[in-house]
């Protein structure tokens, strides 16, 4: 459905009206090539190679979930390495930037809100002089938005193929704050709920999955970092020297992802520590109750037992009021150390 709303927004925009754009075919979700940051046209994938040896030509391709077909034929119109073109059919790879002569292939991992859920998808891209070709794999967001951004600021997309790459890895870099922000917002409330009560079984288990969310985000981003960090350097094939700041400004971005995440972490690690410290000084508040009543109860105790054994020599017997005097001594001593405990806080 998605790539049916990005194509038919295509046609509009071409002026095609109903007519079928020329790259239509699965997998295909669109095909353009550029000149001096400028759409001249759609085309079709047999004539990407052409577009991308013409001069001040940049031809931008976008494939959803495409087999290995169609895969191998964007490898042959670009001369891809089959090692990338082995990767790109097999998702679930690990964030990377690999260099194949004058062709870059780079991984990264997508995520975005889905009901109230982090949905992570895949993007897998190949860029080289004259070309960008993005695959995306699972539940990626579109990059229509991308490619409408770059169409409205042509002065930009003349820089070509880097500014197309810095535009996609800086929305998928975009994409992970709305993730953040939702996942705070349910630590901060977990984080409430320590300072007011124990937690729960459920508020525990509520705790553990946040934390596990928190480390699949994590792995995917802190590769990202390193990825992003390549750019800031000029060595890369085709890097072009003034987009090194925008370069700079994802990789800042990223990393403040990153400690976001961490610092989440931190936070979850923190107070599930705090619910087990809460936990165990309730349990010795309750040990120290019990043990200072066991004490008080032992008082009357002892003495009960002394005179319920059966000897006949015991004087204090006969006294008239021995009865009496024993009452008194149990509650003395009772009141003793019920004043004693209350003074330590124990009771």
């Amino acid at each position: 459905m998605e790539q049916l709303k990005d194509l038919d927004s295509i046609s509009v925009r071409t002026g095609s009206g109903s007519a079928s754009p020329p790259y239509e075919r699965p997998g295909v979700v669109a095909a353009a090539v550029y000149q001096q940051g400028q759409r001249i046209r759609d085309i079709r994938i047999e004539e990407a190679g052409e577009w991308r040896n013409r001069e001040n030509a940049v031809v931008w391709i976008g494939l959803h979930e495409p087999d290995e077909v169609l895969l191998h034929q964007i490898q042959a119109e670009f001369n891809l390495h089959p090692l990338a073109i082995e990767d790109a059919a097999q998702p679930h790879q690990r964030p990377k930037l690999e260099i194949y002569g004058e062709a870059m292939f780079i991984v990264a991992r997508t995520a975005h809100m889905k009901d109230d859920e982090i949905v992570f998808g895949e993007t897998h891209l190949f860029v080289g002089r004259g070309y960008v070709v993005s695959v995306r794999h699972g539940e990626s967001s579109s990059y229509l938005a991308v490619r409408q951004r770059c169409e409205a600021t042509p002065a930009a997309l003349a820089h070509g193929e880097n500014y197309i790459l810095y535009s996609i890895l800086d929305f998928i870099v975009d994409n992970y704050m709305p993730v953040i922000e939702v996942v705070q917002e349910e630590v901060e409330k977990l984080e409430d709920l320590v300072l007011r009560e124990q937690l729960g079984k459920s508020d525990i288990e509520r705790l553990y999955l946040l934390r596990r969310k928190l480390l699949r985000l994590r792995n995917a981003v802190v590769p990202l970092v390193d990825v992003c960090r390549r750019y800031e350097h000029i060595d890369l094939p085709g890097m072009d020297p003034t987009l090194q700041s925008l370069f700079r400004d994802v990789t800042d971005h990223v990393r403040r992802v990153q400690e976001d995440i961490d610092a989440l972490r931190e936070v979850l690690a923190f107070a599930f520590e705090a619910s087990v410290m809460i936990g165990q000084t309730e349990q010795t508040a309750i040990a120290r109750k019990l043990a200072a009543w066991a004490a008080i109860l032992a008082v009357p105790t002892a003495i009960a037992g002394i005179y319920g054994m059966n000897f006949s020599d015991m004087p204090e017997l006969k006294f008239q009021y021995g009865y009496f005097v024993v009452l008194g001594v149990i509650a003395v001593l009772c009141l003793g150390l019920f004043g004693f405990f209350r003074r330590r806080k124990w009771l």
